[in-house]
């Protein structure tokens, strides 16, 4: 059974930074799996945050946090990490984890999400 938890969710002021952790477990996290970021805002819809290929060496980020995230990954651990800088309260919004083998195809495992509260 896949499970991905987030963590690291919380308050933050304007400006601000917070690092955000998913641990992935029942499977290979090493094995072609990519992970995403995406996140949700009150009365709008879920939107990509950003992604990280199986190996790290791709990642691809939403225009609106370009230059403040930085996603990285630990394949030994078997997480996956979402740095958030230069925090605004436009990105106050619950953010999830996702998995997936096939990313044009779209994400197959989401975790429950933590909530982001940024504050003017």
């Amino acid at each position: 059974q896949v499970q991905l938890v987030e963590s690291g969710g919380g308050l933050v002021q304007a400006g601000g930074s917070l690092r955000l952790s998913c641990a992935a477990s029942g499977l290979t996290f090493s094995n072609y799996v990519a992970m995403g970021w995406f996140r949700q805002a009150p009365g709008k819809e879920r939107e990509f945050v950003g992604m990280i290929n199986w190996s790290g060496g791709t990642t691809r980020y939403a225009d609106s946090v370009k230059g403040r995230f930085i996603i990285s990954r630990d394949n030994a651990k078997g997480t996956v990490s979402l740095q958030m800088n230069g925090l605004k309260p436009e990105d106050t919004a619950v953010y999830y984890c996702a998995a997936t083998y096939e990313p044009w195809k779209g994400y197959d495992y989401w975790g429950q999400g933590t909530q982001v509260t940024v504050s003017s």
